[in-house]
C-alpha cells in the first residue's frame, strides 16, 4: 500500500475550489491509502480550536471517516496553523507529530517536517519563528479575545505577503547546510516537506558519495496534487 502526504493548502472561504479539492481527495485517493500525512498550513490561518473557521467542521467530519475507515491522518504544524490544538485534533482524529519526524516509509527512513526551519536565511522569520513556537507565547495569545485574534492573524498576513514580496528569492528557500545538517542529524537520505512551494525532487551530497533525495511538495492555490510514495517509488498526482 502507499502513504498519501499533502501541504500548503492554505484553506480559507475565499478559496472554496481547494475545499472541494479536499473534499475529492480525502474522500477518494485518501480511502485507499496505508496513511495520509499533512505536512502544515492545511489552513491560511488558525487562531485557536476555540474560533475555528467554518471549513474546519467539514474537514474533521471527513477525517473522522478515514480513520474509521482505518486510514491515519497524521499531521504535521505549518507556519500558519501552528495554534492548531488537542481538541481539534481530538474532534478530527487527526494524530499531531513533532515538527520533525522519522518514518519507516517503504523501507526506507524519511524525515518529515514542514520545512519552513530548513529556510535559514530568511532571519526575520526564523526569529518569528522561535517567538511562535514558544508555549507561553502561544497560551498568551490563546488568551487573547477571538476578535483581536482575528486582527493579530490579519496584520500577520499581511506583514508576511509584504516581507515575502520585498525580499530577495533565494532567502525565502531552503538553505542548503541546513539541509545538510538535517540529514546528518536525523540519519535518514530522504526526506519529504513543503513550505517553499516550489515542488521538485533535490539530490544533495552528503559526503563520501552518499547522496540525499530531498522531495518537496506542492501548494494548493492553483491545484490540488498529492505525494504518493509506495514500494514503486514516489510520484506526484494532480487531483
Amino acid at each position: 500500500m502507499s502513504s498519501l502526504f499533502i501541504s500548503d493548502l492554505h484553506l480559507e472561504d475565499s478559496r472554496p475550489q481547494a475545499m472541494q479539492w479536499l473534499h475529492g481527495f480525502l474522500s477518494g485517493p485518501a480511502r485507499h491509502a496505508e496513511a495520509v500525512y499533512i505536512l502544515g498550513d492545511l489552513f491560511e490561518y488558525w487562531i485557536g480550536d476555540d474560533a475555528a473557521p467554518p471549513a474546519a467542521l467539514e474537514i474533521a467530519r471527513l477525517t473522522r471517516e478515514l480513520d474509521t475507515a482505518g486510514v491515519p491522518c497524521h499531521f504535521i504544524h505549518g507556519n500558519r496553523d501552528f495554534l492548531l490544538g488537542a481538541a481539534f485534533a481530538a474532534e478530527a482524529r487527526l494524530r499531531l507529530l513533532s515538527e520533525t519526524c522519522v518514518i519507516d516509509l517503504c523501507g526506507t527512513p524519511t524525515l518529515l517536517l514542514h520545512g519552513d526551519s530548513l529556510c535559514t536565511d530568511d532571519l526575520e522569520y526564523q526569529a518569528f519563528r522561535r517567538q511562535s513556537r514558544d508555549s507561553a507565547w502561544q497560551a498568551a495569545v490563546l488568551r487573547l479575545p477571538v476578535e483581536q485574534r482575528l486582527r493579530m492573524a490579519g496584520e500577520a498576513r499581511d506583514a508576511s505577503r509584504k516581507h515575502t514580496g520585498s525580499s530577495a528569492m533565494q532567502i525565502m528557500d531552503v538553505n542548503e547546510a541546513a539541509v545538510r545538517e538535517a540529514f546528518g542529524r536525523h540519519k535518514v537520505r530522504r526526506m519529504i516537506h513543503g513550505h517553499t512551494h516550489r515542488p521538485a525532487v533535490h539530490h544533495h551530497d552528503l559526503g563520501q558519495g552518499v547522496k540525499g533525495e530531498r522531495i518537496v511538495l506542492a501548494d494548493w492555490y492553483h491545484q490540488g496534487s498529492y505525494l504518493e510514495v509506495s514500494p514503486d517509488g514516489a510520484r506526484s498526482i494532480t487531483l
